[in-house]
Parts: structure tokens; C-alpha cells; sequence
């Protein structure tokens, strides 16, 4: 069985160019493995340079921010930056920034759902729900281009369930006509578990903890990862390219190598070896 190529639009991409930073000054960090400080919701990253970069990117693993390594933001940042809030800075404008940090956790939602539906929407399985998908895909765009008010008062549950509804029977149809006799091992704790050469073709992975899992050699073609948990997991040698709702963070999380087979439209993180 093929699978039609996993294309994304490039406004769910992330371009660090054309935003302000918010994910270095909105989101929250606390002092750990992941990060080298503690920093509230709202206050700009003491690293964020004035142009609204980092100053020690090419350095943040070396210096304890391993967690912003791992981090997208699915084009959040730069359509709050440029569309929601006109281009107007929040240095500029001070008082923009509490809407800002309020909006950008709802944005980032809204990409990433629009994210997965772009997928399932490519999926030849998922035909019987494609109409449907192609609507929830219409909703959450416009949305996206509301204006701050609008998008704060968003029914973000209601929207996540619609959209949730959709991936679960646009991932039971293709993974069926993958392989009917798949594992289920959706949010199963597989922590540290050696799964070396597994099959899990099609495999139910939604949710699980695979955190330090050895998947060294194995088979993940169409396995459901939406959600799946894959910090330090090691995919050495696994097979990724038709898996199921994939992100570029769940990578970045995990360890790979050059032998790791990835889906087209997802990159190779630059500290695999």
C-alpha cells in the first residue's frame, strides 16, 4: 500500500524571521534537564537578543536549553506576529504583550491541529471522511485570521474534539487497510522498553510513553504516533517514512541516525549522529 505524500502548507511551517520571538517571551520555562533557568509566561527569555533572536542558538544544547531544541511552534509565532497583531511589536507595544501570551498557546493549538488534518486529508484510506476533513481544514484556517478577540474566544475543547474525532477514523482506516492485525499499544507506558527490529506496521501508538524506548530497526510504516511521547527514544535504523501524524518536535525529542527513514516533509534533526 502507498500513502500519498505528506504536504503541509508552508504557513504551518515556522519562520523565525518574521516573528517576535513569542515562543522565547510567552511560553513559561522552568529551571531543569531542558532548561537552564526558570522564566514566567510573558517575560522574554534572557537570552533573546534585541532583533528577536537568540543569542546562543547554535549553542543551546551546550548550554542547558536542550528543551528549546526540540520546540516548533508550526508557523504560530509568525501568524500572530504578521497577521493577528499586524506586525506590530511587542517592544514597540508593551501593551500587546499579555494578549500576545494569552493567544499564542491557541494559535499553536489551532496549527497543530490543522497540521494533522493536512495529513489525514492525504491519506487514499481516509477517503470516506476526506469531505469532512476538507471542512474541519476550512474551519480552523479562518479562524487562524480572526482577529485576537475572535480567536481568544474560540471553543478550543469543542474544536479539539471535532478535529480529534476526525484523525481517530482517518488513522483506523488507514492503518486497517495497512494491517488488519496491528498492535494496539495506544498509551501504553513502553518506557525504556527494547523494541529492537519490532514490527509495528500500522501499530496504535497514539499516546504512549516511549521515553528512552530502544525502536532501534523497527518497522513504524503507518503506525498512529499522534501524541506519542518520544523523548530520547532511539530510532536508529527505524522506519518512520508513512508514520501517522508525525511532528518535527517528537523527532527533535528522539534520537536517530542517518539510516532513520523519515517522512518527506519532516527533517533530519541536526543532533542526530
Amino acid at each position: 500500500m502507498t500513502t500519498s505524500p505528506r504536504t503541509q502548507p508552508d504557513d504551518l511551517r515556522a519562520d523565525c524571521a518574521a516573528c517576535f520571538g513569542l515562543c522565547c517571551v510567552t511560553l513559561p520555562f522552568t529551571r531543569s534537564s531542558d532548561f537552564a533557568l526558570t522564566k514566567p509566561a510573558g517575560r522574554p527569555c534572557l537570552n533573546l537578543a534585541d532583533d528577536h533572536r537568540c543569542g546562543i542558538h547554535s549553542g543551546l544544547r551546550e548550554r542547558g536549553f536542550t528543551g528549546c531544541t526540540v520546540y516548533e511552534c508550526l508557523g504560530a509565532g509568525q501568524k500572530l506576529s504578521r497577521h493577528t497583531f499586524g506586525g506590530r511589536d511587542w517592544r514597540a507595544h508593551p501593551e500587546l504583550l499579555p494578549v500576545m501570551t494569552a493567544a499564542y498557546p491557541v494559535m499553536r493549538h489551532l496549527h497543530e491541529l490543522l497540521w494533522h488534518l493536512h495529513h489525514a486529508a492525504a491519506l487514499p484510506p481516509a477517503a470516506p471522511v476526506r469531505d469532512r476533513v476538507t471542512g474541519m481544514i476550512a474551519t480552523l484556517d479562518d479562524l487562524t485570521h480572526q482577529d485576537s478577540d475572535t480567536l481568544l474566544a474560540a471553543d478550543l475543547p469543542a474544536l479539539h474534539a471535532q478535529a480529534a474525532e476526525l484523525l481517530r477514523t482517518a488513522s483506523r482506516l488507514t492503518r486497517r487497510h495497512a494491517n488488519p492485525r496491528a498492535r494496539d499499544h495506544a498509551r501504553a507506558d513502553l518506557t525504556g522498553r527494547d523494541m529492537r527490529n519490532a514490527d509495528l506496521r500500522a501499530a496504535d501508538l497514539r499516546g504512549a510513553l516511549l521515553i528512552g524506548a530502544d525502536l532501534t530497526g523497527a518497522t513504524l510504516t503507518h503506525a498512529d504516533l499522534l501524541g506519542a511521547d518520544l523523548r530520547a527514544a532511539v530510532l536508529s535504523g527505524a522506519d518512520l517514512s508513512t508514520a501517522l501524524f508525525l511532528t518535527q518536535p517528537q523527532l527533535n525529542a528522539a534520537r536517530g541516525d542517518a539510516a532513520t527513514r523519515l517522512p518527506d516533509d519532516l527533517t533530519r534533526p541536526p543532533h542526530w549522529h
